[in-house]
């Protein structure tokens, strides 16, 4: 049976989230309102995960964490630890291309409230199996945030309390090593809970484990 990393656009499988989808594509026709599809290398040893598409973020662009604010500190980041170059533009129009990292979000379509339910969490989950499966040279996992973190795990058959909770945590599920982050949400980064110099060190770290 064929592996199926990315769902379909006009996926039928959460119907929460395809009426949200609806009446987003109802209110903004030339929006993406779809599943947003990982962007990035498919060779590479770093895979950021994130937990949903924003309504304007990934939701209205097609590309993950384009068009919000998490979008401008993640790839500026990224840009700094040497896994992406380019320019990034909030509505997509740039030449931005990711360097041995890839992008993907353990829920695929965005939920309202940014909230995605544990059912919805379950249902998608193969479509990320599949697509950490087709990692043939991954090494490094960065979660963005606990929920990230949880389905991660869950994707390689852990329970969520197989590794610490918290920024800067690191464990280990599927040969692969997992550093979580906290979420580069603007809730997190407006109120000093994430720090760009915190972010940073996140990746540095994953380069440093890379380089090994």
């Amino acid at each position: 049976m064929s592996l199926k990393p990315e769902p379909p656009r006009d996926c039928p499988l959460c119907p929460r989230l395809v009426e949200y989808r609806q009446e987003n594509a109802r209110q903004n026709p030339d929006w993406w309102n779809g599943p947003a599809p990982s962007f990035g290398d498919p060779n590479a040893r770093l895979l950021v995960a994130g937990l949903a598409p924003g309504r304007t973020g990934a939701n209205r662009t097609g590309r993950p964490f384009t068009g919000d604010h998490a979008g401008w500190l993640l790839y500026d980041t990224l840009k700094k630890a040497g896994f992406a170059q380019g320019h990034y533009d909030p509505n997509g129009d740039d030449d931005l291309s990711l360097v041995d990292c890839m992008i993907t979000n353990a829920v695929r379509c965005a939920p309202p409230g940014n909230k995605p339910l544990p059912i919805e969490e379950t249902t998608c989950r193969p479509f990320l199996i599949d697509r950490l499966a087709l990692l043939p040279n991954l090494k490094v996992i960065v979660t963005l945030g606990d929920v990230s973190r949880r389905n991660i795990l869950k994707a390689f058959g852990r329970p969520a309390s197989a590794m610490p909770a918290g920024h800067g945590a690191e464990g280990e599920a599927g040969g692969y090593v997992i550093l979580n982050s906290y979420h580069c949400s603007r809730l997190n980064t407006n109120t000093g809970r994430l720090t760009p110099a915190m972010f940073e060190a996140v990746f540095d770290r994953a380069r440093e484990i890379i380089a090994r």
